[in-house]
């Protein structure tokens, strides 16, 4: 049966899909995988692009501090003028009112003196940008994860598939060893036919295992955000990790650079901010404008007119039904609910951490004990395998101590995948970028 596996899926199609190795497949290392990931994924640009946008919206919003000047033109044709009647000397008279043909021509500009309510919104649009930025490096975080990850699977995928592979290039030559002893009348049939069967049942395995490498590979290009027809070769080995695995480790307890936290307290002191708006808006705002004029009419021959204004309003908020007030105490029933649920997330995010810390300490037990598992059961093996050959054990005794040998040598594997697993998710837990 298949030892390791993502999934079930069609064989022939699979392989028909990812098409043949080309010699010049791209070499692909952790760190490299990580550059390509950072700079091709849409996950990435996308949080690239909200930051953009976002400071952009924030340079929209100086704009209220400065003078907003617009020009307004008119023109009116007089199609049928009005008509007023006079009483002159008892008789009416009829007068028409108007010219023929009217223009304007209006220049105004105006801008805020004081308004307090004003320049504490632009520290607000400010820390938009900052929680933007935090949330793009919660993506970048977020990636650097699922690659790493994605690529240990792949590691795992193809350590699993070196050992069925080994597993069933040993089940062929015991075959072979075994069919001629059997010619010669050393072994009987029912030791022939076992030994082949082991064979026969070996070779799925390797099927299966190199299915697993083809998916993982397909997973970790998905991740990646590169074309899923790109021929990869992924270079490395999970044994390349033993030795990071096996350094005294300091367990991770800091959560200062934590995105969620970071995002948490950067919503807080928008919240604190936009009740310190809502305050201001008790206070008297100052605006001056500027307003300049030119105007013509007449029939045939038009006369122009020119006028201008200078005007300092004054607006003092007296009642507005206690809407303000309503909305204040609003934003602090929010900013106190922001604060029991910043206490949970922390609370939540240290349980995270020591149930990272406890798993990998637990990998490191099992790699410890499966690498002395493995050195037995491949002397284990060495030792079936001599006296087999020399008739002193039976194919029986043989195949337990291969399957020994392989479910040490998966152990030992899965215990390195399992630490680097749970490594990838503490550091995207903590914040390290």
């Amino acid at each position: 049966m298949p030892l390791f596996s993502f999934g079930q899926t069609d064989e022939p199609a699979l392989r028909q899909a990812q098409g043949p190795k080309s010699p010049e497949a791209l070499q692909l290392t952790l760190e490299q995988a990580l550059e390509i990931a950072l700079s091709e994924s849409n996950t990435i640009k996308i949080a690239d692009m909200t930051v953009e946008k976002t400071g952009y919206a924030r340079k929209g919003s100086y704009a209220a501090l400065y003078p907003n000047v617009s020009i307004n033109g008119s023109y009116q044709r007089t199609l049928q003028k009005q008509v007023m009647v006079m009483d002159m000397g008892g008789q009416a008279m009829e007068i028409k009112v108007g010219r023929d043909n009217n223009i304007n021509a209006t220049a105004t500009a105006s801008m805020p003196l004081v308004n307090a309510q004003l320049w504490e919104s632009l520290k607000l649009s400010g820390m938009d940008v900052e929680l933007a930025v935090e949330q793009a490096r919660s993506s970048k975080i977020a990636m650097v994860k699922q690659v790493k990850q994605a690529f240990y699977a792949v590691l795992l995928a193809q350590r699993s598939l070196d050992v069925v592979t080994s597993v069933y290039e040993n089940a062929q030559k015991n075959y072979e060893k075994t069919e001629q002893r059997f010619n010669v009348g050393k072994a009987s049939e029912v030791e022939r036919l076992r030994s082949q069967v082991t064979m026969m049942n070996a070779e799925p395995n390797v099927s299966s295992a190199e299915n697993s490498v083809l998916l993982a590979t397909w997973q970790l290009k998905a991740v990646m955000g590169i074309d899923l027809n790109t021929d990869v070769e992924v270079v490395g080995d999970l044994n390349d990790y033993t030795e990071e695995m096996l350094t005294p480790y300091v367990q991770e307890d800091d959560l200062s650079n934590n995105s969620s936290l970071l995002q948490l307290a950067i919503q807080d002191r928008m919240l604190e901010s936009t009740i310190r708006m809502q305050k201001k808006q008790y206070l008297p705002t100052l605006a001056a404008s500027i307003n300049y004029n030119y105007s013509a009419m007449g029939d045939s021959e038009l006369r122009w007119f020119p006028s201008s204004t200078a005007a300092v309003s004054l607006s003092i908020p007296v009642f507005d039904g206690f809407q303000k007030h309503n909305a204040i105490k609003q934003s602090k029933v929010n900013r106190n609910m922001l604060a029991l649920q910043r206490e949970d997330a922390e609370r939540n995010l240290r349980i995270g951490i020591r149930n990272y810390n406890d798993q990998m300490a637990l990998c490191i037990k099992n790699y410890q004990a499966a690498n002395a598992t493995v050195e037995i059961a491949q002397k284990s093996y060495d030792i079936s395998e001599k006296m087999y050959e020399v008739g002193k054990a039976t194919l029986v005794e043989l195949n337990d101590a291969q399957l020994a040998l392989q479910q040490a040598q998966l152990t030992q594997a899965q215990a390195v995948y399992n630490f680097m697993v749970a490594k990838a998710s503490l550091d995207e837990l903590v914040g390290k970028e």
